[in-house]
C-alpha cells in the first residue's frame, strides 16, 4: 500500500496538535494565598479590600481567589508542600526549611523588613541581652524569622540560646497569654504584638530585631513554582499587584491601620499604634532582601535546620519584578 505525501503530512500535523495540547497548562481560575496576621502583611490585605486580586487578574483568567490566614510561617510552609496555596505572604526564613524538604517555590517579591520586638514581663530588669540568662523566651517555632533572629542575636552577645536560655516555640495568642499568666519571662514576636502586650500592661519593648540585626529581611511573595512555570503572566500580575498596594500602604498608613483591624479583628488604635511604634519597612523589592535572606540560609544551615546550604538560585527568581521594575520606567 502506497501512503499519498499529503496523508503523511495531515498524520504529522495531527499528531503535533495533540502532543502540543497534551503540554498545554491547565486554565488557572482561582488563585489561593496564605498570611499571617500581622502588619508586616499588610500589602496583601490592601490589594485584598480594595478589590485589586480579582482586578487585575480577571484578564489572565482568574475569577475568584481564597485566603488562609496562619498563626506563623511554619504551618503556612507546611499548606504550601500539600499544594493547599498558591502564593504565601511569609518570612523569608520559613520557605529555606521548606525548599530543602522539597517544596518547588520561589521567593519573587520583598514584603517588609524588620518590625519585631523582644518583649520582657514589667517586674524584670534590662539593662543587656545578659540579663536574659535563665529566662524563659516564647518566639515563633523553630525555623521562622523570629527564631532564627533571636537565636544568631543571642548567639552574636555570647549567649548560647539551647544552654543559657529557654527557647519556646508557639504562635502570637499562645506566646502573649504565656506572658501574661507568667509562664514564660519574654516573647519576641512581629507587630501588632508588641503594641498589643505593652497597651494591656504586662510587658515592655525592650529591643526591637533592627537594633539585633540591622535592616534584616523579614517577610517576602513566595509563589510557587507550579504557578511560575505554567502561568508567568499571573505571576508578573501578582508583583505589580504587589507593588501597587506596597506604594498604596506607605502613602496612606492610616487607612493602612484602618485595613488591617478590619481583616485581623484588632482595635484601629492598637493597628495604627502598632504602624508607629515599630521599626520595620513596607518593601517590593526582593533585592532589598537577598543578603539577609542568604545570612538566614547560612544560619539556619548552621544551626541544623537544613541539610543543605541554600543559594540565591534555591530561593529567589528576581526577573519578575526586575522585569516590572524596567517596564514602569519606560511608561
Amino acid at each position: 500500500m502506497i501512503i499519498q505525501p499529503l496523508k503523511i503530512i495531515a498524520a504529522i500535523l495531527i499528531t503535533g496538535i495533540i502532543l502540543v495540547s497534551g503540554c498545554t497548562a491547565p486554565q488557572k481560575t482561582e488563585l489561593r494565598f496564605g498570611y499571617q496576621p500581622s502588619t508586616h502583611q499588610i500589602a496583601y490585605m490592601a490589594a485584598d479590600a480594595n478589590g485589586w486580586w480579582l482586578e487585575d487578574l480577571a484578564p489572565y483568567g482568574i475569577t475568584s481567589t481564597k485566603d488562609y490566614l496562619f498563626p506563623t510561617g511554619a504551618p503556612e510552609m507546611q499548606a504550601m508542600l500539600a499544594g493547599e496555596i498558591d502564593v504565601a505572604y511569609v518570612g523569608s526564613t520559613p520557605p529555606l526549611s521548606a525548599i530543602d524538604q522539597g517544596l518547588e517555590a520561589k521567593i519573587v517579591a520583598g514584603a517588609q523588613t524588620q518590625g519585631s520586638d523582644l518583649v520582657l514581663a514589667t517586674d524584670l530588669p534590662y539593662e543587656s541581652p545578659q540579663d536574659l540568662e535563665g529566662l524563659k523566651i516564647a518566639t515563633f517555632p523553630p525555623g521562622t524569622l523570629q527564631d532564627t533572629v533571636l537565636r544568631k542575636w543571642l548567639l552574636d552577645n555570647d549567649i548560647d540560646p539551647d544552654e543559657n536560655v529557654t527557647i519556646l516555640g508557639m504562635g502570637g495568642a499562645e506566646a502573649k497569654t504565656a506572658l501574661a499568666s507568667g509562664n514564660v519571662d519574654a516573647v519576641f514576636l512581629p507587630h501588632p504584638n508588641p503594641t498589643i502586650i505593652e497597651s494591656e500592661g504586662y510587658g515592655k519593648v525592650v529591643v526591637q530585631s533592627g537594633k539585633m540585626w540591622p535592616d534584616h529581611a523579614c517577610c517576602v511573595v513566595l509563589v510557587s513554582q507550579e504557578l511560575i512555570d505554567e502561568h508567568p503572566e499571573i505571576v508578573e500580575q501578582i508583583v505589580k499587584t504587589h507593588i501597587k498596594a506596597t506604594q498604596y500602604i506607605i502613602d496612606n498608613p492610616d487607612e493602612a491601620a484602618r485595613i488591617f483591624s478590619d481583616d485581623i479583628g484588632v482595635s484601629y488604635n492598637i493597628s495604627s499604634q502598632s504602624i508607629q511604634d515599630w521599626d520595620g519597612e513596607w518593601v517590593s523589592d526582593p533585592n532589598i532582601e537577598l543578603a539577609t535572606a542568604l545570612e538566614y540560609a547560612k544560619v539556619q544551615y548552621d544551626l541544623g535546620y537544613t541539610d543543605k546550604l541554600l543559594t540565591q538560585d534555591d530561593l529567589f527568581d528576581l526577573s519578575f519584578y526586575n522585569k516590572v521594575i524596567a517596564q514602569m520606567g519606560e511608561e
